[in-house]
């Protein structure tokens, strides 16, 4: 029986500017990645959101990302160890604010964007974040692009990991994801993603734009709310996974 977590990124929207569909999107995720104000996001959408989760019994996750609101957080900064371990501490224990107010609990924390392309390569990045992770609650599930350096030093402090995988994003021979600014680093069309997605969890394989298959373990399955295609994608993985007896669930 194969089973799988389905998130997505979600309270994007800040002050008058509105991103993504998330009430939509709710009805077919399992976790959601809620934007803690560095990236994207503000307090009122952050209450709204993590209410909107819990309305749809979905687990709920901070996202934390880099102080760049106009470059959404996509953009590398040359940040030191210590300011990457401040920033997720800062950004968790302000979503758990708003989850506390609610009467639940965080699942998960997952770092956005640049920051989390960064962790993915860099051992001390990636190591400083974990520790920010583990220091606010050890029970917290980091997720991290599967096999990289952030699930490896999440595992080694201690914490539970998931190991994630892109339903809209293109993948290098090393496993890392395609930038955004190289030609087809995004997948536009959901039958390519089904497919691609499909093949990740029941093979362990992606195939790279360099025509190579790449071993990846898929524990949870991300989906970009800011995409035009987020509804549809997240509504035919939904389904397709179904149809192919994979039971989509929580990773908690």
């Amino acid at each position: 029986m194969y089973q799988i977590d389905l998130n997505c990124d979600l309270g994007e929207s800040f002050g008058a500017y509105k991103i993504g569909m998330d009430e939509e999107v709710l009805q077919f995720i399992t976790s959601a990645n809620v934007a803690c104000g560095f990236h994207a996001g503000d307090p009122s959408v952050m209450r709204k959101t993590v209410q909107l989760a819990l309305k749809n019994n979905v687990k709920i996750g901070a996202h934390p990302g880099l102080p760049d609101l106009a470059g959404f957080g996509r953009r590398n900064m040359n940040i030191s160890s210590q300011e990457a371990y401040d920033l997720v501490v800062y950004q968790i224990g302000a979503l758990s604010g708003f989850l506390k107010a609610e009467g639940e609990k965080m699942q998960h924390v997952k770092p956005h964007g640049a920051l989390y392309n960064m962790a993915a390569k860099n051992r001390e990045l990636s190591e400083a974040i974990a520790e920010a992770v583990y220091k606010v609650d050890p029970q917290l599930i980091l997720f991290g692009l599967a096999g990289s350096e952030l699930v490896k030093a999440g595992e080694k402090i201690g914490l539970n990991t998931a190991h994630e995988v892109f339903s809209d994003r293109t993948y290098q021979h090393d496993g890392s994801l395609t930038p955004r600014t190289l030609p087809h680093a995004l997948i536009h069309s959901y039958e390519d993603s089904v497919s691609q997605v499909i093949r990740m969890i029941k093979e362990g394989k992606v195939r790279s734009t360099q025509g190579v298959d790449v071993p990846v373990l898929a524990q949870t399955v991300c989906i970009h709310g800011d995409g035009p295609e987020a509804l549809v994608f997240a509504k035919q993985l939904r389904e397709s996974m179904q149809s192919e007896g994979i039971e989509v669930k929580a990773f908690s």
